[in-house]
């Protein structure tokens, strides 16, 4: 109880002082003398560190967006999954609590969809404080989000290919006792239970002045509205099909196979047309055929999640800050936010699995951040993190291997499910110099370091099968492999900016990089293998690369309310080694053999050159503020999602080049007062400019493939997307009430590139959000009655596999065609306490 306690409190962030240290810094350039005028426009200036400077919004001379305290809590933004509906150039597939979602910037992937989102991205960096990390933690007590497009590199020590995302937590106060504490209580359609989300930050001050310490927990227990059809009574002994084989064999002719003979149980998709085969989409079962062989898990994509931060700021002198953290955060799920396509007659929000398919997923961070005053002459900044993360999955297996079409599905009751475990452990330590000494140049100048070793162990279990067989296997296992990798990366970077007038500077970056990676990893087949043992054939693989990126950008200011700017840079993404076993040569054609080839073990890095162009604009004395860009990155080397030659396994590959241009708008206005009007606007257009041979795999187990062709456009990113809010507050004595109605948009999307190979076009959805909150002013306190999905739109947000995988195998209905789906209403209350 206690463990899982400290495991779900970690990095969590949403709280509401930007906007009060925003108003602050404005009030002395507001334009009306009546306060009372000027108030309400000055509350829309947000102050960002993106430059490593503490500068407005308004005065920053690159892309960056910035999502304040107040903004997140208005929304009910809990995570970077919520965040991209808000964030122009940010698209972020929701697929649910058991992983973090794919997160693209502007148009740069060029991998299908898929229903289990990323573990892992280094196409960008997610930073909480200064400390670089990929993990969905929470909002909880963040003073703002700041989201940077383009490359990042020579002002931050993880350097990007598309940008970075930076949490702020709100620092330890060690002048006054603070806190506050926020609970929604809500109802969800299509789910069985109601939800609750609980957070509370306290700030305690141990020695006043000089020592403070900042605790924040929350607790988010969100109901699922997925049921799981199909689970299994008793693996090896249930029938997963009661309903009986399926299939019209004489439509082989038509189907979509390679032809050989390992495809003649397969009756694929129509080719002309892409329908599924008769009987995919028909459930023959009776109800008492079904309640014998198989049950209904409802809500199986719940979310448990418990997160935990405490900071100690540490003030001995006025030129010293330190800030100790740990962060801690568990998240359980018991199955994806997926349905199946409507294979044997599931729904909307149904999936058929023959298992639940738990994910538990633990991040530790632990960091030391030093902050001291070099004189008037710089200020340094050191960051020593150490991160642990921990995630254990079980999942449905039965179609991988009925995909590999190995004869399994002659056991009548042939089930498999597989269970994967992997850590992962990252040291960093970054240290900076900013100068402070004024005068016409600024410049900053940093060094990076950052170890990651990562760990996996995986095995496949096929209940019943081994004693069906006559194999003395009593634990089932028929594959398991390992690996174990380590990635390490040094780099020194820096920036100088001179200012050749009062309105008019020049920036030039560099980045110098080197990296290294190994790896080593082995495969079983323990059903060919003496019981109990798991005999591993391993082998390793390395790679090592070093090289130097760079950033220029000008900027002019015509007015205090009026600034252009111009950034050219380069960014670039590590190369690495593919997480699967290497193959033990030569290979046996006799068994099952799924691992990397020489040419499979690694891949090389990728680069983009990005250029922008940007204007940002305060009118109407400060009643409308926003910024406008315009860009075109040219994309080259692309790291792209393969497979390998034996056994299919996802792999990294590089080739193809791609082009990705477009423009981003954001404004707040407030044309009257009390009156606040929030808008944005993302166009992206993405396309490969080099075609990839045989990049599109499809077809039983992708025995078939077509080549990616220059002009497809890519997947998974709109054409257009955008947000429109408006929030109207009135006092009430001295009280508060306060109107919001939003609405986003999200354009069609591709789930594979320029759909080819059976790809599919997702349609464009909209969704509405409002609320209405009262605050008693006085005592600190708010509450609020919300709607998010009002109306309860049905939306698929990425799909797994392609069309051509809804098959039928010797009779048995493959299920590995999945559809991610947008999270349906939720409707309640909520409550905020500040003291």
């Amino acid at each position: 109880m206690n463990s899982r306690f400290h495991i779900r409190l970690a990095l969590l962030s949403a709280t509401v002082l930007g906007g009060l240290s925003a108003g602050m810094a404005q009030a002395a350039d507001a334009p009306e003398p009546a306060p009372a005028a000027a108030a309400p426009d000055n509350s829309q200036v947000i102050m960002v560190t993106a430059t490593r400077r503490n500068v407005s919004l308004q005065d920053v001379p690159i892309n960056i967006s910035a999502a304040s305290a107040a903004t997140l809590k208005e929304q009910r933004i809990d995570d970077v999954r919520d965040l991209a509906a808000f964030t122009p150039g940010l698209t972020v597939m929701d697929t649910g609590p058991a992983n973090t979602g794919t997160i693209i910037m502007r148009g740069l992937s060029a991998d299908d969809t898929s229903s289990t989102g990323d573990r892992y991205n280094n196409a960008l960096a997610i930073y909480l404080g200064e400390t670089p990390l990929y993990a969905d933690f929470k909002f909880m007590d963040i003073n703002r989000v700041e989201t940077l497009l383009g490359p990042q590199g020579t002002l931050y020590g993880e350097g990007t290919l598309a940008g970075a995302i930076r949490y702020l937590p709100n620092r330890p106060d060690a002048n006054k006792w603070s806190g506050n504490v926020d609970m929604r209580f809500f109802g969800e359609s299509h789910a069985n239970a109601p939800g609750a989300d609980v957070q509370g930050t306290i700030n305690v001050p141990i020695i006043p002045g000089a020592l403070a310490l900042r605790s924040s927990v929350g607790y988010w227990n969100n109901p699922g509205f997925i049921n799981y059809t199909g689970i299994v009574n008793n693996p090896g002994v249930s029938n997963p099909q009661p309903g009986g084989a399926i299939g019209d064999y004489s439509q082989q002719a038509t189907s979509l196979t390679d032809g050989s003979a390992n495809s003649s149980n397969i009756i694929g998709v129509n080719p002309a047309t892409g329908a599924a085969p008769a009987g995919w989409n028909v459930n023959n079962a009776t109800a008492a055929e079904t309640s014998a062989n198989t049950h209904t898990y409802k809500g199986a994509n719940f979310e448990h999640t418990l997160s935990l931060r405490n900071t100690l700021g540490i003030y001995p002198v006025d030129w010293l800050r330190a800030y100790v953290t740990w962060a801690h955060q568990v998240t359980d799920t018991n199955g994806d936010q997926v349905n199946s396509g409507g294979v044997l007659g599931t729904g909307k929000y149904e999936a058929s699995k023959r298992y639940l398919e738990p994910t538990h997923r633990t991040t530790d961070l632990y960091s030391i951040e030093l902050e001291a005053d070099i004189g008037h002459f710089a200020q340094l900044v050191s960051d020593t993190a150490w991160t642990k993360q921990v995630e254990y999955h079980q999942g449905d297996n039965t179609d991988l291997l009925l995909d590999l079409n190995y004869g399994y599905q002659e056991f009548p009751n042939f089930t498999s499910y597989n269970q994967y475990r992997d850590d992962r452990t990252t040291f960093n330590e970054e240290v900076r110099l900013v100068s402070k000494h004024g005068g016409p140049l600024s410049w900053s100048l940093g060094g990076f370091y950052n170890k990651n070793k990562d760990a996996d162990n995986y095995h496949e279990v096929v209940p019943g099968y081994a004693a069906w067989a006559g194999i003395d296997r009593p634990d089932d296992w028929e594959y398991a492999s390992y690996t174990r990798s380590n990635n390490m990366e040094r780099a020194v970077f820096g920036e100088a900016t001179l200012k050749i007038t009062k309105r008019w500077q020049v920036t030039g970056g560099a980045r110098y990089f080197g990296y290294d990676a190994y790896i080593i990893g082995g495969t079983a087949l323990p059903l060919y293998e003496s019981y109990p043992g798991v005999v591993y054939k391993s082998r390793s693989g390395d790679t090592t690369k070093s090289g130097a990126v760079w950033k220029a950008n000008t900027s002019y200011k015509f007015s205090d309310d009026l600034m252009a700017y111009f950034t050219f840079s380069k960014g670039y993404r590590l190369g690495g080694v593919n997480r699967v076993a290497p193959c033990v040569l030569p290979i046996d054609p006799t068994k099952q053999n799924l691992c990397a080839l020489p040419n499979e073990l690694g891949y090389g890095p990728d680069t983009t050159y990005n250029k922008e162009l940007g204007l940002r604009f305060s009118l109407f004395g400060g009643k409308l503020r926003g910024a406008i860009d315009g860009y075109y990155i040219n994309w080259d080397g692309i790291q792209l999602s393969g497979q390998t030659t034996y056994g299919a396994i996802g792999i990294t590959v590089n080739g193809g080049k791609a082009v990705s241009k477009g423009i981003e708008l954001s404004f707040a206005a407030r044309p009257v007062q009390g009156l606040t009007i929030n808008g944005s606007y993302t166009y992206n257009r993405a396309k490969l400019t080099e075609g990839v041979p045989n990049l599109i795999h499809y077809a039983n187990g992708g025995s078939l493939e077509v080549d990616a062709q220059a002009g497809d456009r890519l997947p998974g990113t709109p054409i257009n997307a955008g947000s429109l809010g408006a929030t109207y507050e009135l006092p009430v004595g001295v009280n508060r009430l306060s109107l919001n109605w939003t609405a986003t948009y999200m354009g069609n999307v591709l789930t594979r590139p320029g759909n080819q190979g059976y790809g599919q076009t997702l349609p464009a959805y909209t969704t509405h959000r409002a609320f209405v909150g009262y605050k008693f002013v006085d005592q600190g306190f708010e509450v609020k009655v919300f709607a998010d999905n009002i109306f309860d739109k049905y939306a698929v947000t990425s799909v797994s596999g392609n069309l051509s995988s809804r098959e039928i195998s010797t009779g048995f209905a493959v299920r590995s065609y999945t559809q991610s789906v947008l999270t349906p209403r939720r409707a309640g209350v909520e409550l905020s306490k500040s003291f």
